[in-house]
């Protein structure tokens, strides 16, 4: 069972004694808590309250509550309240804490077949996306998680990731010629950006809008909304959308937790889960939408560039998996395109 914080008493007590209380009492305690007639799981995550994800996560235990007749309910701590992704991942092993949303590219060193979220290209657009999410092939990679103590419950949508620069448009490889790309620290995206001709430069995302605006790099890239959330468009005047790379956000609960519900509970929890999966699915559209319209408004060039020239290009990146569960998971991907 977990003790339930108050908003913001992590905050007042200061983030490293507030998760050494919050830890010294959820390892004693467990991650779920009986409340009178209520079993209340404890969700933590490390986004903020306005995002798609954790409006979605609301939804999601408003439909278990009603779903259970009050015999359930969730408890949400957002923003970084209990911890990092990996201190979270780490809390569920144990079963310390009931739930968590992480995104897929961290997951691969649990479950090297994750790492396909990681590889560019392998996804022709959204639909394609979302459907290989939905099949036997998304679902798998769910339960291959299991191995690691860790039970997946859905996927949540965030999105792709494309091209935005400052002088010029990036509408084939030849474009990045050149172009100082900075790239999360991630060995999957630094050879990517290399494979396609630019220099990969790794900063950190707090540092991007200086970066660019000085000219430290020549561009960088991000999903639509956090372009325009996070302001780069007043200095990446171009934004190619060659969706290289869809990582999807993942919902996960501690296996051991989920194996302490009882059949119902556990019918209860996937109900509300599907359900808030939908929503969150229809938020981010929405958002991405209305995202690309804003920065359009504010001037910038928006090109939809082939994609063949840049998945060609980058070919070689997935050479390495012949033979191996990856290399089948791809060929999958791909005939389902």
């Amino acid at each position: 069972m977990s003790v339930r914080f108050r908003s913001g008493s992590i905050a007042r007590l200061g983030r490293g004694a507030g998760l050494i209380v919050f830890a010294a009492c959820v390892i004693l305690s467990g991650g779920c808590e009986r409340q009178s007639d209520v079993k209340v799981l404890t969700l933590a995550h490390n986004l903020d309250t306005g995002h798609t994800v954790h409006k979605a996560m609301l939804l999601m235990g408003e439909r278990l509550e009603a779903y259970s007749d009050g015999q359930l309910a969730i408890a949400i701590y957002p923003g970084g309240q209990l911890g990092s992704e990996r201190e979270n991942l780490e809390l569920l092993q144990i079963g310390s804490l009931a739930m968590t949303k992480v995104s897929a590219s961290p997951l691969e060193g649990f479950v090297p077949e994750l790492k396909v979220f990681n590889l560019p290209y392998i996804f022709a657009n959204r639909e394609h996306h979302l459907r290989v999410l939905d099949s036997p092939i998304g679902k798998g990679l769910l339960e291959s998680l299991q191995v690691a103590r860790l039970y997946g419950l859905g996927y949540y949508d965030a999105g792709s990731r494309s091209f935005y620069t400052s002088d010029r448009p990036v509408n084939s490889p030849e474009d990045l010629r050149g172009m100082k790309i900075r790239v999360m620290k991630s060995q999957t995206a630094v050879r990517m950006v290399t494979e396609l001709g630019g220099s990969p430069t790794p900063i950190s995302l707090g540092e991007i809008y200086t970066a660019l605006q000085q000219g430290v790099v020549d561009g960088a890239e991000n999903n639509a909304p956090s372009f325009y959330r996070l302001r780069h468009y007043e200095a990446a005047r171009y934004y190619s959308l060659d969706e290289h790379t869809f990582v999807p956000d993942v919902l996960i609960m501690s296996k051991r937790i989920w194996d302490d519900l009882t059949a119902n509970e556990q019918e209860w929890l996937s109900q509300a889960v599907d359900d808030s999966v939908k929503y969150q699915r229809e938020l981010w559209l929405a958002e991405t939408d209305a995202s690309l319209a804003a920065v359009a408004d504010a001037g910038v060039t928006i090109s939809y560039p082939d994609k063949e020239p840049f998945r060609a290009a980058v070919q070689a990146m997935k050479g390495g998996f012949e033979g191996t569960r990856t290399g089948e998971i791809l060929r999958a991907i791909e005939e389902m395109e």
